[in-house]
This record gives C-alpha cells, structure tokens and sequence, in this order.
C-alpha cells in the first residue's frame, strides 16, 4: 500500500460559496480515494460562512479532508487583499509545520503567491491551477482601473508573478485549450511548460433527468407557478460582471413577444427585485420573470423546467481561460443552450456536440433570428448529455488531476497527451 500523500489546497474563494461545492470538494472527495489526504485552505465571506459552516463540513465529513477557513475581507481595496494575503501565508505556515504537506495545490490569485513561497521556502511540490487569467479578469471585469497607476502597477507586479508561478512550478493545469495555446506562447523560459487541460466539471450522477425527485420537483413547479404548457428559458448563475444581463434581457423580450406562453427562470442568488427591475427595464412583465435561489441538490430540478438555457459572457482577453461551471451542469441535463462566443472553448464544444445556438453578434438582428429558430429547431436531449459526459464529466476531470498528482510526486504514472 502506496504511503498517505498530504495535499493543502488553497483557495480565495469560500467553501461556502456555490463555487467551493461544485468545483473544489467534489475533485478532492474523488482524489481522496487514491490515497491523498487533503486540508483545504480557503477564504469566506463571514456571513455565508456563518451560513453554510454546517453544510459544508457534512460534504466533507465522509473524506480524508479538513476545512480551515480564514474570513475574507473586501474593504478598503488593495489593503484588505493584502492583509488576506497575509493571513493566508500565516495559515499555511502553521499547517505545514503540523502537517509536512507532499503538495500545494492553488486555485489562482493570492493562493499562488503563498503556493510559491511554500515552494521556494520549504521546497513543497507546488501544482499551479490556472483556473483563469486572474489579474486580467480584475482589468476586463472593471474592477481594477488601468488609468489609476495603484492598478496599473498591482497588474504588472501580478502578470510578472504568474509567469515566476509559470516557470517554478512542478506542473500547471488550466480550464481551456485556448488558454493552453495562449500560455505556450508567452516568453517564458524553458516552453514548453508543462501545461494539462481540464476543464470546470460536472457531477453525472446529481445533474441527471432521470434522477430528479419528483416530489421535489412537484413542489418548485406550485411555488413557482409554472404551467405544463410554458415555454422555459434559464439562466443559471449570478447576474450582472461578465455576465451580460441586459443583452440576455433583450433577448428575452424579443422572445417574449414571438412566444407568448414563455417564461424566464432566474436560478440566482440575487434577489428578485434586482432581476425584475432589469427585466422592466426592457420592457419584460413582471409575470415573465420566476427567480429562485436554488440549493445545489435543488439546481437539476429547477434546471428540468428549461426548454433552453441562456448565458451572455463578455468577450475579452482574459475569457481565453473560462470554462463556465454552467454550461457542463446545462448539457448533463439534456437541455441546449444559447450564448455566444468568445467564451474559453464554448463555441467549439456547442458545435462539437450539436447542444445549442452560438451567437457570433449579440445585437437585435441575431436575436430575432435565433428566437424564430427557438420552437422549429429540435435538439437530442440524449446526445448533449452524452457531450457532457464525454467532455465535462467529473469522473474524467477527477483521473487527470489523479495523474497529474503521480506525475508531480514522481510516482510511475504516465500523463495522457493533451489534444482536443
């Protein structure tokens, strides 16, 4: 029996958010079978936190995983980031000492500065999860300001600091091959570095239609008043940063008016005040709009409503790297989608597996073509499941992280090639 392999897993994003139960814990639930023990390290919003403690520690309880979490501070700007830094660094040291981690394992940002330092002081093996191009999302999101020069220097300092994370550590993973051709062609010693692709996954088992529990179902279809003969478009997810609400909501009001029985499901955790007062503003009536917050055992049945589901993503640079946690938790359950491109390898999956409409133009004229398309266009629910599994499935994501674990920790375990 191979020794017990300690892994820290660092994260800026909370265990409490949506995020840390779909793509944290179930890739680490999976590994912990191989023989990896697991402390996740992570960053929580004190109210969330206070929450979803319990919910979250019942996930885990059936693992070799432990929860440390730190609380996460939002203001003043830059000088709270600084200080989480801080407290990470202070963390992870006291976690090491107790617990002589084999690897450090980072989600991107300041988890990769501390998976760093871990490396260059006390020589852990560091695995460098390129879940997005970090200090460009905060550019392209608005959320650092390229004409103040405090930014304008955070950005440099940072872009410098994933090219040092690039070139020392032990391996790299990313979301997208897009961003995988993007990183291979940076000026970065010794490329091409080793880089493996494996996108944001999804749990086969929990989004399947055959699986949803009717009573559960039963009783969001009264709550929500949804008719039988209702026409159901989706939008999964929090609305409004890369997520272009008023062009979906353009979008809906033309379909609005050329369906007359459709409806929009909002499954978001922003309020329905917020939704309903961008849906007025395009002109969508108040009964068009059903908003739910749904838990994450309750997402596939609310996701079952759907005939379509929709996502906009703002086209920039820095949307090479995203794979949306959505769109595999969309196509495990049957139901094809309508976005648009410029988003990771979106296009290229959507076409690959004959699952939805990709918009090359988000503007009126392109809407009202696809919304005509919407009831004519039929789309086999059995074959964009079978996508899923081919391409999103968390099983698959769960055996190349276990390889790329071997490979870094000099086990004799061969990496698959990388190719679309």
């Amino acid at each position: 029996m191979k020794p017990i392999k300690k892994i820290l897993f660092i994260s800026y994003d909370g265990m409490t958010d949506p995020l840390g139960q779909s793509q944290v814990i179930p890739y680490l639930a999976g590994l912990t079978e191989y023989g990896y023990e697991f402390t996740i390290l992570s960053c929580d919003k004190p109210n969330k936190y206070a929450d979803y403690k319990e919910y979250v520690m019942n996930l885990l309880r059936p693992y070799s995983i432990k929860w440390v979490s730190i609380p996460y501070h939002k203001k003043p700007p830059v000088l709270s980031s600084y200080f989480d830094l801080l407290m990470l660094k202070k963390k992870a040291r006291q976690l090491h000492k107790k617990e002589k981690f084999d690897l450090v394992h980072t989600r991107p940002g300041l988890p990769t500065l501390v998976a760093l330092w871990m490396k260059k002081k006390y020589g852990v093996k560091f695995l460098n999860d390129i879940r997005g191009f970090w200090a460009d999302e905060r550019v392209d999101g608005g959320m650092w300001n390229m004409k103040n020069p405090l930014f304008k220097a955070i950005y440099r300092w940072f872009k410098g600091k994933e090219l040092e994370c690039l070139e020392n550590s032990d391996y790299n993973t990313c979301l997208t091959f897009k961003a995988r051709a993007e990183i291979l062609s940076w000026n970065i010693p010794n490329q091409p570095v080793p880089i493996t692709v494996i996108p944001c996954s999804v749990d086969m088992a929990l989004f399947n239609p055959e699986a949803i529990d009717k009573n559960l179902k039963a009783a969001l279809q009264k709550e929500l008043n949804i008719k039988d003969t209702d026409f159901i478009i989706a939008y999964l997810g929090s609305i409004g940063g890369w997520y272009l609400t008023d062009e979906m909501m353009q979008f809906c009001k033309i379909a609005a008016d050329k369906i007359p029985h459709a409806k929009f499901l909002f499954i978001s955790p922003h309020n329905r005040s917020m939704i309903a007062a961008a849906a007025k503003k395009h002109g969508i009536f108040s009964e068009k709009i059903l908003v739910k917050y749904g838990k994450r055992h309750e997402i596939p049945a609310l996701l079952s409503f759907s005939s379509y589901s929709i996502f906009f993503i703002k086209h920039c640079y820095s949307k090479l790297s995203s794979s949306p946690t959505k769109h595999g938790e969309i196509m495990a359950m049957g139901i094809p989608v309508i976005t648009n491109v410029g988003v990771g390898d979106v296009q290229e999956i959507v076409e690959k597996y004959e699952s939805g409409f990709v918009l090359k133009e988000l503007k009126q004229g392109n809407y009202i073509h696809y919304v005509e398309m919407l009831t004519d266009t039929h789309f086999d629910s059995k074959k964009i499941r079978e996508g899923a599994a081919d391409f999103y499935s968390l099983e698959r994501a769960i055996q190349k992280y276990r390889e790329v674990y071997e490979h870094i920790l000099n086990e004799s375990y061969t990496l698959l090639p990388t190719a679309w």
